[in-house]
């Protein structure tokens, strides 16, 4: 949620309340890292490393982002990703009531074969910004709802130079509304809206490429805000969703995010607890958004700036994982951050967000693919400065008790919990852990301190390695 200047008196009272955040959780001490990680069928703990893919899905008219499989080529090759938040949309899936787009799911299956052929996970992202196209006559502001269910109530929606400001006209806060049940009015939107969801669940049950279903993007309570919305209206939702996904999907993890201000600004979330019907262990993820406010006003990564967004991180991080630990040590995905990649800093900036996710045990997914100063290429596929800062060593699967990494440009630090000879460290993983290396500082592959070397394939640039009994971190320096 990136937030115009012209926000005035809400940044003002923003910046005041990030900065009670802050001192709030530097006061209180939390967990140092993420109490687990989404697991592969081996048992391997997984760390994704991605983009989103892609804004332009918001806009196109079948729902899809300008992006193909020769782009996804030049990302592998370029940043080594293994992970893509994959934008769909509720209008696509449910274009009329009950209706729903097999080819549209179509579509989405032939994209997650893409990342499938080249050994991607995907998170289906059900995106929404500003409710749905149909706030406006135009169609040009929101996204994500379909126009069936866009009730307005004959309230007004004015035009706005920035489209974060809708948000705050009298017509899209009554969507929301309506769609909260807030007004008591339409109890049958958020019914379709788990029935939606259901039906993508049940195409993708079995497609092991797809590891998890963000439920909601930036959740707007629309005239309930903060944990009234998120502790009432949000859960209830979510647990809706995943009752409904439950149905027809028993594997597929289930990623909730909480609502997007004053959380995206580093202030803590009042989400509460999802019960997770499928048998066995539950898998129930978080997936938080990071936009630190005066970076979202437009502010690069320096001078004062730089001090107010280091302290929001760093508050940020601390709720992050105190509300994992709340919702029951789930893993955690950092769903989106990014910024203007042109202003003072910016490079810095994303190496302290990667650090900050490697030292907690997040995985990320950048936002996002799409062309021009936020992302990796121009327009005409010209590399871009981001992808030496996404270029990154990291561990991609690690068949012990992964706890959090340390990624160096020549050296990547992994600790792990230490095998106690029956299997604590190990647990139920099998098989080798996985490295990626970049090519400028690993030509020749790693050398492995606290384990060895299975394997080493050149063309995807990924280690293979075997994690010593015993051992609390492994060092992967340049053979």
């Amino acid at each position: 949620m990136k937030i115009s200047a012209r926000a005035g008196i809400a940044a003002l009272l923003g910046l005041a309340l990030v900065a009670g955040g802050i001192a709030a959780a530097l006061r209180t001490p939390g967990p140092a890292t993420a109490a687990g990680f989404m697991t592969d069928d081996d048992g391997r703990a997984l760390v994704q490393h991605g983009f989103s893919t892609a804004s332009s899905a918001k806009s196109t008219p079948d729902g899809f982002p300008e992006f193909d499989e020769e782009e996804l080529d030049v990302e592998v090759e370029d940043m080594g990703t293994n992970f893509v938040r994959f934008l769909i949309s509720w209008r696509s899936v449910e274009p009329e009531p009950g209706e729903y787009s097999e080819e549209y799911l179509d579509g989405v299956q032939e994209r997650v074969d893409w990342y499938a052929e080249r050994g991607y996970h995907v998170m289906l992202d059900m995106h929404q910004d500003l409710w749905g196209s149909a706030i406006t006559p135009s169609g040009m502001s929101g996204n994500g709802a379909p126009a069936w269910a866009t009730y307005l109530d004959g309230l007004p929606v004015a035009d706005h130079d920035m489209w974060e400001l809708y948000y705050l006209e009298p017509g899209v806060i009554r969507a929301f509304d309506n769609f909260w049940n807030t007004t008591g009015a339409h109890p049958e939107l958020a019914e379709h809206y788990a029935g939606a969801w259901r039906v993508v669940a049940e195409r993708f049950a079995d497609d092991p490429t797809v590891v998890a279903y963000d439920l909601m993007n930036e959740p707007y309570g629309g005239t309930v805000q903060g944990p009234a919305f998120e502790a009432g209206p949000l859960t209830t939702l979510y647990q809706e969703v995943t009752d409904e996904i439950r149905e027809v999907d028993e594997n597929t993890w289930v990623c909730l995010e909480p609502q997007a201000m004053g959380f995206n600004w580093g202030l803590p979330s009042g989400l509460g607890r999802v019960d997770d019907p499928r048998e066995g262990e539950p898998r129930v993820a978080f997936c938080p958004h990071l936009y630190p406010l005066p970076m979202d006003l437009g502010d690069g990564f320096s001078g004062t700036s730089r001090e107010l967004v280091e302290g929001t991180v760093a508050a940020w991080r601390s709720n992050v994982l105190r509300t994992a630990e709340r919702l029951g040590g789930v893993p955690i995905i950092l769903g989106e951050f990014g910024l203007d990649t042109t202003l003072p800093g910016a490079l810095d900036y994303v190496d302290l967000v990667y650090e900050t996710a490697d030292a907690s045990g997040m995985g990320v997914a950048y936002w996002s693919r799409d062309p021009g100063s936020w992302g990796p290429y121009e327009a005409d596929g010209t590399p871009r400065n981001l992808i030496g800062a996404l270029d990154r060593p990291y561990p991609r699967a690690v068949a012990g008790g992964l706890v959090g990494w340390d990624s160096e440009p020549e050296r990547l630090v992994i600790d792990v919990a230490a095998d106690d000879g029956e299997g604590a460290g190990e647990g139920a993983a099998s098989g080798p852990s996985e490295a990626y290396l970049p090519a400028g500082a690993f030509p020749d592959g790693g050398a492995v301190d606290g384990g060895e070397v299975v394997g080493w394939d050149a063309a995807t640039r990924v280690l293979t390695f075997e994690i010593d009994p015993g051992a609390t971190e492994v060092v992967i320096t340049p053979r």
